[in-house]
Parts: C-alpha cells; structure tokens; sequence
C-alpha cells in the first residue's frame, strides 16, 4: 500500500466547520419595520402597508379565489377551486401533444 494512503487512513476524519454553541431559535419574532435604509415616504407609509396586507393575509388562503361577476356566474381562478362535479376528465390527445411540449406549437403541413 502507498504510504499517503496509510497515513491518510490512520487518522481520524476532522471536520473543517466547527459550530459554536447549540442552536437556539429565538422565543419571539420581531415586529415588522421597514429597512433603515428605505427612502422616506417608504418608512412613513410602512404601518399602512402592514395594516392592509395583514387585513388580506387574515381570510383563510386556501380559501377559493372566486368572484361574482355581474350575470351571477362564479369565476374560481384555478380549477382544483371548483366543485369537482364542474373538472373536465378527458384530455384529448391534442392537448396532451401541447402539455409535453411546453407550449410550444409546430406548424403542421
């Protein structure tokens, strides 16, 4: 056998990352703030800003995101939002060709 490896094999492995400590996670989040470094108007408006996304974010968000139009209809914007009575369960070949292919369309003659 080669002496490097023998003397490579001889000593135990020794990690180069030494980690300081054991990991503790703090017991708290900080209150959101704007960066020390916003423009004015930024830091200003920053609790308006906070205020609103927090009244958005506070309806359930897997929610379905739907609306009524004027005719009465309810439009989801993704199909899974929807009754399952209304999924289409066919795919015709065509549309499978478009999916595999990204999107992309080649002209056929």
């Amino acid at each position: 056998m080669l002496p490097t490896l023998v003397r490579r094999s001889a000593t135990a492995r020794k990690p180069l990352i030494h980690f300081i400590g054991k990991r503790q996670w703090p017991a708290h989040t900080d209150a959101p703030h704007p960066h020390p470094y916003a423009p004015a108007e930024i830091k200003q408006a920053f609790g308006e800003f906070t205020s609103k996304s927090a009244s958005s974010a506070a309806p359930s968000q897997s929610a379905p995101s739907s609306s009524k139009s004027g005719s009465g209809v309810q439009a989801y914007e993704e199909f899974w939002y929807a009754p399952e009575r209304l999924w289409r369960h066919t795919i015709d070949e065509v549309e499978i060709d478009a999916i595999l292919s990204g999107g992309a369309t080649a002209a056929k003659s």
